[in-house]
């Protein structure tokens, strides 16, 4: 059972986000870059298959040279190659031309199963799994929230709108995870020094026959803050509650136009 993981680096969920004084981008001084979580469920449910059935993990990234950590940490989880495409400065949140390097780099490579997180933290678009199953001409499911693999099938449950749903198809496969798989493991100490030592395979983009920049599916323009929120209004009651109650409702009519 040979699993491909497809990840993202990208800012600690806890990091504060400042923007470049240009609008072109976050200031990146002081950021902590990880794998974004929802591809931590993906990785552990291979590392789980290829535990059970042998094989092997391989985990995929397309960024720069900053997102090697994030490929480290997989292969300090327990994941057996890596493979770095390196760009991704022009194509941020590009869904389209992300999932073309990644099938561009995936494809030749022997996979039963390929894996992503249901959505990059940050973008949150949910389109790149999608994209990437139908360039490589997979099956695929979306939402995984639990997973049994047999002889040259699969049957994932899903979420769906008010419910899940049980969805069968053949291997190889594509699914996009999602939190309630499994429980991702961390790292341990005898991995992490084993990871600094196992090889990355680099790659350029344009070694993959795609022209970074070039026909963008979209751009980004700028980035700005939302506005600030201004600051709220607290109305004492403890000792008149109708009294409260009536400035409440004129708020609400007159300044908020909520009623």
């Amino acid at each position: 059972m040979n699993c491909i993981v497809c990840v993202a680096s990208v800012p600690d969920t806890a990091s504060v986000i400042k923007l470049k004084a240009d609008g072109t981008g976050i200031d990146e001084s002081g950021i902590k870059w990880i794998v974004s979580p929802y591809d931590e469920y993906a990785l552990e449910a291979a590392l789980q298959l290829t535990e059970a059935k042998g094989g092997e993990v391989t985990v995929v990234t397309y960024g720069p040279a900053g997102a090697e950590p994030a490929l480290r940490d997989c292969l300090a989880r327990g994941a057996h190659k890596a493979v770095h495409v390196l760009g991704g400065e022009k194509t941020l949140g590009d869904s389209f031309t992300i999932a073309r390097v990644l099938a561009a780099a995936i494809k030749g490579r022997a996979h039963d199963l390929v894996l992503c997180g249901v959505k990059g933290v940050g973008t949150d678009c949910s389109q790149v799994g999608q994209m990437l199953a139908e360039l490589l001409g997979l099956p695929h499911v979306a939402i995984v929230t639990a997973l049994e693999v047999g002889e040259g099938s699969l049957a994932a449950t899903r979420e769906v709108e008010g419910g899940k749903e049980k969805v069968e198809c053949p291997l190889p496969a594509l699914l996009t995870c999602q939190k309630g798989l499994n429980e991702p493991r961390y790292a341990a100490l005898k991995g992490i020094m084993a990871a600094k030592k196992k090889p990355v395979d680099k790659l350029e983009v344009s070694s993959l026959g795609i022209q970074e920049g070039a026909d963008l599916f979209y751009a980004v323009a700028r980035f700005e803050l939302p506005p600030a929120k201004s600051a709220g209004t607290i109305i004492q009651g403890e000792n008149d509650p109708a009294g409260a109650a009536a400035q409440l409702v004129k708020l609400l009519r007159e300044e908020a136009k909520a009623i």
